[in-house]
């Protein structure tokens, strides 16, 4: 018998897929890493290491303006985020002025956050944007006051001994469950100003949220390290 028509030949029995149980309805999966569960900010401290200064309440944290952009104490690489995140059901100003905030992979890789509601701003900058790169596939933002999920696969860059980059970041975001940016390429640090740049870092750096004067809340923080 000839070995292309025996099924057995092209059977994979190694290795075997570790068990991982999916959490029921808003639950994170068993092996999570879970960086917020709406009861406190032990995760987290500001950017210099000092306490988190962001409200809790009602299963909530909330940017507390003034008080800086919190991280994780831990550091991370190739993640799968899951997040949860509100602007403000009262609509104050416009554009980049309206419900911002934003996720930072690494401290310097940054998913937008914004209220984009029928809000019109620069589309690199809404919200779901690869911040001042890559305009998201199209805007599944939901409307001021209403929660919406993040789900985003990043993959960290690659530098070799010499401080090049061998493999830029890459990053993946499905936005209220829907794909609005499709395994693109990062081109280095998210700058407000400038071009973006790579800079030879750490391999794990902590995740950031950004306080940028506006009372937006997250929930349901979690991470699957990849």
């Amino acid at each position: 018998m000839e070995a292309q028509s025996i099924p057995e030949v092209t059977e994979v029995h190694e290795p075997v897929p570790p068990v991982v149980t999916p959490g029921a309805g808003m639950a994170p999966p068993s092996d999570a890493i879970v960086l917020f569960d709406g009861s406190s900010l032990n995760h987290w401290q500001g950017r210099n290491g000092s306490a988190a200064q962001w409200r809790v309440d009602n299963g909530a944290m909330t940017v507390e303006p003034g008080t800086g952009d919190i991280q994780t104490r831990e550091g991370f690489g190739d993640v799968q985020l899951h997040i949860e995140w509100r602007t403000p059901e009262v609509i104050k100003g416009e554009g980049q002025g309206r419900g911002n905030s934003g996720v930072f992979f690494m401290g310097r890789y940054e998913i937008q956050v914004l209220d984009s509601y029928e809000n019109h701003t620069y589309p690199n900058g809404m919200a779901a944007s690869v911040y001042k790169q890559t305009i998201p596939l199209v805007n599944a933002s939901r409307k001021p006051g209403e929660w919406q999920t993040y789900d985003i696969i990043f993959m960290a860059p690659r530098f070799n001994e010499q401080g090049r980059v061998t493999h830029p970041a890459r990053v993946t975001v499905i936005h209220n469950g829907v794909l609005v940016q499709n395994n693109v390429e990062i081109w280095g640090d998210t700058q407000y100003i400038g071009l973006p740049t790579y800079t030879k870092h750490d391999d794990r750096l902590p995740l950031r949220l950004q306080d940028h004067g506006d009372l937006v809340s997250f929930r349901n923080i979690w991470l699957r390290e990849l």
